[in-house]
């Protein structure tokens, strides 16, 4: 099922802000609806806009983020949220989860924390929609932001040393657009099996997809990096330490 999640950035510093834009609609299957600078627009906002996922900044003028949160749970919005702050007290975080917040990330934070949280929330999402029985293993596995012993899992059908294979074959083409087609005739593995792996890596801020035209026969879809490649696609690498 193929879906997409409406958000609303509510911080008051407008860089930070636009940064947040940027970073969410880097990851497949997000779009930022709105973006706020003032916690009093933000409840107008829900009554009439379609959100699913609200980013939080704590420290904001007039209203307070917390009572924001208290506010929205009061008039029972079914909207989720992720608190993105400076705020680190204990106190400030223990009433964030008591609210139900579904993640808390604290400022300053990098593309592939934030990422992780919004990958995360999307496949609990999928789960809720797509099943009608839900099993342990499954709540485990997306409750609250998880890493399981320094190393992140990959989703179904993404194989870790066929990825790595991709990814090191994927350097002789660092500075040019490449096709699926390209690719997996550089690696040796289907246009199907190729496919599931970019679109992976589309997904998780690696690349970007951009739609080309020639002169004759059908306009062609090619990837390229985003810039943010090293630090999003090393992880799946790591090894687990007994």
């Amino acid at each position: 099922m193929i879906f997409l999640i409406k958000v609303l950035v509510v911080e008051d510093d407008f860089m930070v802000a636009e940064l947040n834009k940027r970073y969410i609609e880097l990851v497949d299957g997000f779009k930022v609806v709105s973006v706020v600078y003032d916690a009093l627009d933000v409840l107008d906002i829900l009554d009439n806009e379609e959100i699913n996922l609200v980013l939080l900044d704590i420290f904001l003028p007039k209203m307070n983020g917390l009572d924001l949160l208290m506010q929205i749970r009061a008039k029972s919005k079914s909207v989720d949220v992720i608190v993105v702050t400076a705020a680190r007290d204990n106190s400030t975080i223990m009433k964030s989860l008591r609210f139900g917040v579904i993640d808390y990330i604290i400022k300053p934070f990098d593309f592939e924390r934030l990422s992780s949280a919004l990958l995360s929330y999307k496949e609990f999402i999928q789960v809720m929609k797509e099943d009608s029985d839900i099993q342990q293993v499954d709540l485990d596995n997306y409750l609250l932001y998880k890493e399981h012993s320094g190393e992140t899992l990959l989703p179904k059908g993404i194989d870790k040393n066929t990825l790595q294979r991709v990814w090191d074959e994927m350097q002789s083409f660092k500075q040019n657009f490449f096709s699926t087609e390209e690719m997996a005739s550089q690696v040796g593995i289907s246009r199907v099996s190729m496919r599931k792996y970019l679109d992976f890596m589309k997904d998780i801020g690696v690349l970007k997809l951009e739609l080309f035209y020639g002169t004759v026969g059908r306009p062609v879809y090619k990837y390229s990096y985003t810039g943010m490649e090293e630090q999003m696609i090393t992880r799946y690498f790591l090894k687990h330490h007994a």
